[in-house]
């Protein structure tokens, strides 16, 4: 009997804690709101001990914002149409990366930088190209996403984006 009351008082303090990391400390939502009021649809998600991530929408578009425990912004991440692009951003894809195709574009921000994360494609090739609003490349990196070819071995955390 003391067994079974040990695994269900388990169970009952595992559930708390798994439901605890989708509440960011109070620090993060009040920052949070006060840098997004308008903000619906809030999910959050612990990135690590340090960092919060919350996805949500304002005006008609996705976003995701990180924020620091401490409440500090750190980064705004949203989906813009590929024509919103800048012109100087377009031209250094055109040159650079001729022959891909622009397939996704994001805003990207944060308290040092403001500028664009673009994902292009050629064939099967997917890359991945920061730019800042001059239409310098800061990085690139190819993405990929045959995991259907691949041995299960193969680490997939190439896939996740921040």
């Amino acid at each position: 009997m003391k067994t079974i009351t040990l695994v269900i008082a388990m169970a009952f303090g595992l559930m708390s804690f798994a439901g605890g990391d989708d509440t960011a400390p109070e620090k993060v939502l009040n920052a949070f709101k006060i840098k997004f009021p308008t903000a619906t649809n809030v999910e959050w998600e612990k990135e690590n001990e340090k960092e919060w991530e919350a996805e949500f929408k304002m005006n008609g578009k996705e976003y995701s914002a990180n924020f620091g425990a401490d409440g500090t912004w750190m980064e705004t991440e949203y989906e813009i149409d590929v024509k919103d692009l800048p012109a100087k951003v377009k031209a250094t894809l055109n040159s650079q990366f001729k022959g891909y195709e622009i397939e996704d574009a994001e805003r990207v921000e944060t308290p040092t930088f403001k500028g664009y994360e673009v994902e292009i494609e050629k064939g099967e090739t997917t890359m991945e190209v920061v730019l800042d609003e001059s239409g310098k490349v800061l990085k690139k990196k190819i993405e990929e996403d045959e995991d259907e070819d691949e041995d299960h071995d193969h680490d997939h955390d190439h896939n996740h984006k921040h």
